[in-house]
């Protein structure tokens, strides 16, 4: 079991408790991520009921507490997967027995623990759940019940890659499901209990800043496909004026918008689309662009003949196009080779220094 705490209460006490008492083998491994000197007589008593202690000298998010913890595991139970759970009193113990137990038998799939939201749960809950559900769908293809969910069951094969999942704060955890199927790994969602303990005052989450975290990935693929349309608008209304022709006119401005797209995407979408090499990521982005092209021009014949104006035959073209461009870009154009070996679950974890366990 893995919890990442900052500045908790006794409630993280008496999950480690009740964690210990159901099942005094198991290994709990908690993570003060910088609480301070005002925390440590919680920390010590979460020791003394059993748990082991990892230490970051300051706040370095919620992310990083969580892949402190995974180093740990990887070094002292190579082959154990990972339950995370939150020490907040989200999660009841009971739950957590039931994703571990569910874990047990998923070799290749991440196990989410899903709150079904009904009762008394705060509005920044809900609407931020709803707008992350509709987001993650829209970009991935999924629908996920709780994109937010703490309890979470990692499989050993998945231990190495989810290291290599950028992100430090909350929106690391978003980011894991994000990345998930290219990696090899499916979600299984299980049912847990919905618990909000006055009015969640206990999380950490902060509704503006960590939302932006969350979603700036696609926030700015967002921006970037927003200034290739303008680009691949103007162009189209120019060239179809020039020559009146409908497909001389999209090509002819899905080129100049493509080139505007490929350089802010490779540069400042994706975090590693500079480790593809140039003509790698040209050749597959060419090869993308060729099928989107294929894809738009069917569309807007086809709208246009119905009598939909060219200009807003173009924005239900292009919104419809969006999310498969997101997923095809992260997946294949903008991910290098090692990332996806890395992500194979048919390798073993990997063995990592002992001294590297407890990096920043």
């Amino acid at each position: 079991m893995l919890i990442p705490s900052y500045e908790p209460d006794t409630r993280l006490i008496e999950l480690v408790h009740a964690l210990r008492t159901d099942d005094p083998s198991a290994a709990v491994v908690v993570v003060n991520d910088g609480s301070g000197p005002r925390f440590a007589p919680i920390f010590d008593e979460v020791a003394r009921r059993g748990a082991l202690v990892l230490h970051h000298p300051r706040n370095l998010g919620k992310g990083a507490a969580l892949k402190t913890g995974i180093r740990h595991v990887l070094v002292a139970h190579p082959g154990a997967g990972v339950v995370t759970a939150d020490g907040d009193g989200q999660h009841a113990p009971a739950d957590v027995a039931r994703v571990a137990a569910v874990l047990e038998s998923a070799t290749s799939s991440l196990v989410l623990g899903i709150r079904a939201f009904s009762g008394r749960v705060p509005a920044r809950s809900r609407i931020g759940n709803t707008i992350s559900r509709a987001l993650f769908r829209a970009v991935s293809g999924q629908s996920i019940g709780d994109t937010q969910t703490g309890l979470r069951g990692l499989p050993p094969a998945s231990l190495p890659w989810l290291l290599t999942v950028t992100g430090e704060r909350f929106e690391y955890e978003f980011r894991m499901l994000l990345h998930a199927r290219s990696a090899g790994f499916s979600l299984v969602e299980h049912p847990i209990a919905t618990v909000y303990t006055e009015g969640n005052a206990s999380s950490h989450f902060r509704p503006v800043a960590d939302s932006v975290r969350v979603y700036v990935p696609l926030l700015r693929f967002a921006a970037s496909a927003l200034v290739a349309f303008a680009v691949d608008t103007v162009a189209l209304l120019v060239l179809q004026a020039l020559t009146g022709a409908l497909l001389l006119s999209v090509v002819g401005a899905r080129l100049i918008s493509a080139s505007v797209n490929f350089a802010a995407n490779r540069h400042a979408v994706f975090a590693r689309g500079r480790d593809v090499a140039l003509r790698t990521a040209m050749a597959r982005y060419a090869s993308l662009a060729v099928l989107l092209l294929a894809a738009n021009f069917g569309m807007l014949t086809a709208l246009t003949d119905a009598g939909v104006p060219l200009l807003a035959a173009k924005a239900l073209t292009d919104a419809s196009l969006f999310a498969v461009s997101f997923q095809v870009q992260r997946a294949v154009v903008f991910r290098p080779e090692s990332s996806r070996a890395t992500g194979n679950p048919s390798g073993g974890a990997q063995r990592i220094p002992f001294e590297q366990a407890l990096r920043e």
